[in-house]
């Protein structure tokens, strides 16, 4: 989709796309039932496709990508148990701290700064059988990792931590919110990112396009699980096959795109370090998201870039976000790039 030169570029997030004709007639033309009876089948058409494609025995469909971490974190442990989890995770930051509220659970946060735990990480976090601690449950993974400069890591780095997780007699989730992205960047099937993992939530709101919904994959027990905890935070949806529609749309047109979204990125990046006084964080650009520091505080550099015509946001003291998605195409993101090199730039020369 072409945005306007006079409109701003919006990079702010990939939850900024929309559905565009082809999506809202599908949905408009979607046959649907009541979900909760189980008589939705689209929403039973949807389910089947990303298990399929994810190899994973079952599949159900939730509201949003948070409720899906929550609700598999939340089948899968008991209150007080522990949760393995990098420091920098979704769930760990953006999540409203639904894991002890609503789960009871507890987080023994790590450090992985390469997105994924090493074998050795995952075991050293191991509790040991004791009446003081808590007990192990589960391992948490995240990929992309948003946090982490959208790094995708790669099936040997998830296949490791996993059998690590399942060696120590605990199950693994992974937050695959942009799954896809990391997948397409890799050049490798979803499924084998995954292959490991016990459970793993997609979002189908961000770079795939539809408007709403994930979905949460795993074996058929685990999954009655996670739909009755779906229930139980009120993600109970009735003619949800309009939304499912989108969600099925989005798997079979939008995946492969997302390499164009990874190429805008990329040269996104390569003109803002070329740009004095600005750092971009991960070179190459792994996926969809350039973060970058520059000498502007985060805040102030966000309404800056604002005025000249560039929606971003600030991640950090002097850290500002730009992802690139299919509403924003390669003309607008060279435009952005220009604005952002200008006004950094320009920054920069009127300090010296």
């Amino acid at each position: 989709m072409s945005q306007a030169s006079s409109a701003p570029v919006d990079l702010r997030s990939d939850t900024f796309t929309t559905p565009d004709a082809a999506m809202r007639r599908v949905m408009a033309e979607a046959e649907v039932g009541d979900d909760v009876w189980g008589e939705d089948p689209s929403v039973h058409r949807l389910e089947e496709e990303m298990a399929r494609r994810l190899g994973k025995e079952s599949a159900v469909f939730v509201p949003s990508g948070t409720m899906g971490n929550l609700s598999a974190l939340a089948a899968q442990t008991v209150p007080g148990d522990e949760v393995i989890v990098d420091s920098q995770s979704h769930m760990v930051l953006n999540e409203a701290g639904g894991a002890g509220a609503v789960a009871g659970v507890m987080l023994h946060t790590i450090e992985a700064p390469g997105g994924v735990p090493s074998p050795q990480q995952v075991t050293a976090a191991l509790r040991e059988a004791n009446i003081h601690h808590p007990v192990s449950r589960l391992l948490w993974l995240e990929n992309t990792h948003g946090n982490r400069a959208a790094t995708a890591a790669s099936v040997e780095a998830m296949g490791a931590a996993a059998s690590a997780a399942h060696a120590g007699g605990i199950r693994v989730h992974c937050d695959g919110a942009r799954l896809f992205n990391a997948a397409i960047a890799l050049e490798v099937d979803a499924a084998s990112l995954v292959q490991g993992c016990d459970t793993v939530s997609v979002c189908l709101s961000k770079g795939l396009g539809a408007p709403v919904g994930s979905v949460v994959s795993g074996d058929a027990g685990c999954i009655d699980g996670v739909r009755l905890w779906r229930k139980r935070l009120g993600g109970g949806m009735r003619q949800a096959g309009i939304l499912a529609a989108a969600g099925s749309y989005a798997l079979q047109h939008n995946v492969q795109r997302l390499a164009d979204d990874h190429a805008n990125a990329a040269m996104l990046a390569a003109e803002l370090r070329a740009t004095p006084g600005v750092t971009v964080v991960a070179v190459p650009v792994p996926t969809n998201m350039v973060m970058f520091d520059t000498p502007m505080p985060g805040v102030e550099a966000t309404r800056a870039a604002a005025m000249h015509g560039v929606l971003l946001s600030p991640v950090g003291q002097f850290r500002l976000r730009c992802v690139t998605h299919k509403d924003v195409d390669t003309a607008a993101v060279r435009r952005a790039a220009g604005a952002l090199s200008a006004l950094f730039g320009g920054m920069v020369a009127a300090a010296r």
